[in-house]
């Protein structure tokens, strides 16, 4: 046979395979077995087939069909059902039938936000009583999804990837803790079968989550060009190959660098610190960072603990050239058990080989949090360390290109192409990657919200968690970006048909994760269930109302107090009161009532009351059915984080 002819054969057989192809039905990745459908909405299937092709679809006794066009594209929408299940979904063409088995119709929650959101059952800072909770997490009628993690500079029409399913104690471990305690909540309240979309991504910002329509008609974005940016990323490939190559080959732990003290050549750095605050400057990769100390004698069988408080992203910990420890979970705080046998009388090194993928990296720590415990001895490591890096991004000139790095890259990806799913709400945990832009958030947050309403083409309930308390807590009042944060995601409770879940008294100070997913999920409920199940329930904790100066007092009325008023411990703290001068001392404060009465002995004439107003405040004020209070401000001062653009904006 001629060469010829073998071509035309090879080209006959490829068109044939591919009208072949082309003639079957394709589904988007949202539908699979075991998926939730909402109910009481129309029902729309979409999805590929054989151009010009009749596509038929059943469901529970009802069938619609529609025509695919020259493309072979079709949507078929159904009528309204109520809930119940299992059904079979039928979808037929004349050359193809597919069917989806174990399907309920119930109600759909988007569920999104950051690593809070994303954190799993068994997550990585461990959920309370987390063997328990996946022992007794089998419920067959809530359905979980994962969307599968993606950027894209263009809106796209289906996901990278994801499976619906069934809540069973073999699949809830890796799911959202926050969405399955929510959904939990509401499906044994109402017997209504749930289907629980978890589409997030750790450390993202607000901006990565809303459509490129509606960022770019902000400052700082819309004199930005996705096609631009497309191309500058694509040209970042190589050299993060290259990169890449190098961290997979890294030279430090062939030559060994942990074997010994010695540091000539190395830099010194002080420590605990954060890369990008230090010398060390913004960049990723390996660095290896030593640190020398002295024993007057070998110890003997004693207790001896290696303290380095949290470590952003992995560490490989070595003592005298023994490894003592590793851990790959970022922000979490390290401790290693050493055995005594490797510590000497005179100069012993610690030496860490320290690993950073993205955005911050270091020691994210305290000073006291930097030490070795032997027996009652402790011996402090914070101060000045050596370091020398092994591969690091700034040598390659990269450039960040993850979800932050440009916006709507994950409203394209992980957003969009479920914007014909019909869903009951939205539950949101996200703005820790914002706080140092809280001002900008007060217009930013509200806007997402429109942004996805217009999407689904409906004011769908969205309900969002106000960001818990972290960090060190401080002695006096003072200002506080976390605080300012919170102040933009309740100010956005005038948005109609939204509500807020505060976790102002289950964070942790050295844990950006709280472990106390239960009650996380429980408050989202509570607000989900009186806002879009129209429950008469007390559904939140006391909401600022007024104020209102008498004399030295300010008294303070709110909604939302159910029961009554009253202090967690029996003290009623976290109030702060303020002067023309607009510093802030504690005040004294006093139920009464439905109100609180402030005032202190210093502040003859006060004009401004704030309560929780801090990264990590102590906020007593709860009502009787144990919601706590929001923060609140009664002043409209500039806020630290406002630009000096924005100041007027925020008076």
């Amino acid at each position: 046979m001629s060469i010829f002819k073998q071509h035309i054969l090879l080209a006959a057989a490829g068109l044939l395979l591919a009208l072949g192809t082309s003639a079957r039905i394709t589904l988007p990745r949202i539908f699979t077995d075991g998926m939730v459908l909402q109910r009481d909405q129309p029902l729309t299937v979409w999805g590929t087939a054989g151009s010009r092709e009749t596509i038929k679809v059943a469901i529970n006794g009802q069938q619609a069909s529609a025509l695919s066009n020259a493309k072979g594209e079709w949507k078929v929408t159904l009528q309204p059902m109520r809930w119940g299940g299992p059904y079979d979904l039928t979808i037929t063409s004349p050359n193809d039938k597919k069917v989806l088995r174990n399907i309920l119709v119930g109600d759909v929650w988007i569920c999104s936000g950051q690593s809070n959101m994303e954190m799993p059952v068994s997550g990585w800072s461990k959920v309370n009583n987390a063997e328990q909770e996946i022992a007794a997490a089998n419920y067959p009628n809530i359905r979980l999804f994962t969307v599968e993690k993606a950027t894209s500079f263009i809106p796209k029409n289906d996901l990278a990837g994801g499976q619906w399913l069934e809540c069973t104690s073999a699949h809830i471990p890796s799911f959202s803790a926050v969405a399955y305690f929510f959904g939990r909540k509401i499906n044994q309240d109402t017997k209504i079968p749930i289907g629980l979309i978890s589409t997030n991504w750790g450390g993202t910002n607000i901006q990565a989550w809303t459509s490129w329509p509606t960022i770019s008609g902000f400052d700082g974005y819309n004199h930005l060009d996705p096609v631009q940016m497309k191309q500058t990323f694509a040209e970042q490939d190589e050299k993060r190959k290259a990169y890449n190559l190098a961290l997979a080959n890294d030279r430090s732990s062939r030559e060994a660098w942990y074997q010994n003290g010695d540091t000539e050549g190395w830099n010194t750095v002080q420590m605990p610190s954060l890369w990008e605050s230090s010398a060390i400057g913004n960049t990723d990769g390996i660095i290896w960072f030593k640190k020398s100390f002295n024993l007057g004698s070998a110890p003997k069988d004693q207790n001896i603990v290696l303290h380095l408080g949290a470590i952003d992203d992995a560490d490989s910990t070595y003592v005298n050239g023994t490894l003592v420890g590793h851990d790959n979970v970022w922000n979490k705080s390290r401790a290693y058990i050493i055995s005594a046998s490797v510590l000497k009388q005179g100069q012993n090194t610690v030496t860490i080989k320290m690993m950073d993928g993205g955005a911050q990296g270091g020691m994210s720590g305290k000073p006291e949090d930097l030490f070795i415990s032997i027996g009652d001895q402790k011996i402090s490591l914070a101060g000045h360390w050596h370091y020398q890096p092994s591969v690091i991004s700034t040598t390659y000139n990269l450039i960040e290109t993850g979800p932050n790095a440009f916006p709507s890259q994950l409203f394209n990806a992980m957003i969009n192409p479920i914007k014909d799913i019909k869903i009951k709400g939205a539950i949101w945990y996200q703005g820790e990657a914002n706080v140092n832009e809280a001002d900008q958030y007060r217009r930013l947050f509200p806007s997402m919200i429109a942004d996805w309403r217009k999407t689904w083409g409906y004011n769908f309930p969205f309900i969002w968690v106000q960001l818990a308390n972290y960090l060190e807590r401080k002695k006096e009042p003072g200002t506080s970006a976390w605080a300012e944060l919170r102040n933009a995601q309740h100010l956005t409770l005038s948005v109609p048909n939204t509500g807020e879940a505060v976790a102002i008294d289950i964070g942790e100070a050295n844990d950006i994760h709280p472990s106390n997913k239960q009650d996380v999920g429980l408050r989202l409920a509570l607000a989900a269930e009186k806002i879009a199940y129209s429950k008469n329930i007390v559904a939140s904790g006391p909401v600022l109302a007024s104020a209102k100066t008498e004399s030295n007092k300010i008294i303070i009325s709110f909604t939302h107090t159910g029961s009554g008023l009253v202090a967690k411990n029996g003290k009623l703290n976290g109030f702060s009161i303020a002067g023309a001068d607009q510093q802030f001392v504690w005040a004294d404060a006093k139920i009464t009532g439905n109100t609180v009465v402030v005032s202190s002995p210093s502040i003859k004439h006060p004009i401004a009351v704030r309560y929780a107003w801090a990264d990590n405040p102590d906020a007593s004020l709860y009502n009787k059915e144990n919601l706590p209070a929001s923060p609140f401000r009664t002043d409209n001062w500039p806020l630290t984080t406002a630009t000096k653009k924005n100041l007027q904006s925020s008076k």
